[in-house]
């Protein structure tokens, strides 16, 4: 742990699911209802900082999260990043992406073209709508590693 890393001080976001090497949370971002993200819960700046086992738990688990949205939502894409420039602990974006969504095809780090208040109100609703499914989803999954 690191006292002056914000994803050892706090979850990150709203917990879906929390295991004892990571922990899923959604992160709640204004426009992207289904932003999650998976933390690896001790504290690793990169990639190669995880032993082969623990890479390969890490990535079964986000392709767990992505099967789930796939699976549920049926987005256009899912946008897998990790990055941690501005936060180096490693955790992945897990981003289903919609062609209505306010930044599509463009990256969600790029300017949105579309406020959230402007988005499709049916679309934004029906992925509001499917969010205890897919959670629901994404944990039995991620209970099965």
């Amino acid at each position: 742990m690191c006292d002056a890393c914000v994803l050892c001080r706090e979850s990150g976001g709203r917990v879906v699911f929390s295991a004892s090497q990571f922990r899923l949370i959604h992160a709640q971002e204004p426009g992207l209802e289904a932003f999650y993200r998976l933390i690896w819960n001790a504290h690793v700046a990169e990639w190669s900082d995880l032993s082969a086992e623990d890479q390969v738990l890490c990535m079964q688990a986000v392709t767990q999260v992505e099967q789930a949205m796939r699976e549920v939502l049926a987005p256009r894409k899912i946008n897998l990043a990790a990055l941690g420039n501005m936060v180096p602990h490693l955790h992945w974006h897990v981003i289903a992406r919609f062609e209505w969504d306010g930044y599509f095809p463009a990256p969600v780090w790029a300017q949105p073209h579309t406020p959230p208040e402007q988005l499709p109100v049916a679309q934004v609703d029906r992925v509001r709508r499917l969010r205890g499914d897919l959670e629901a989803a994404m944990v039995a999954r991620l209970q099965s590693l």
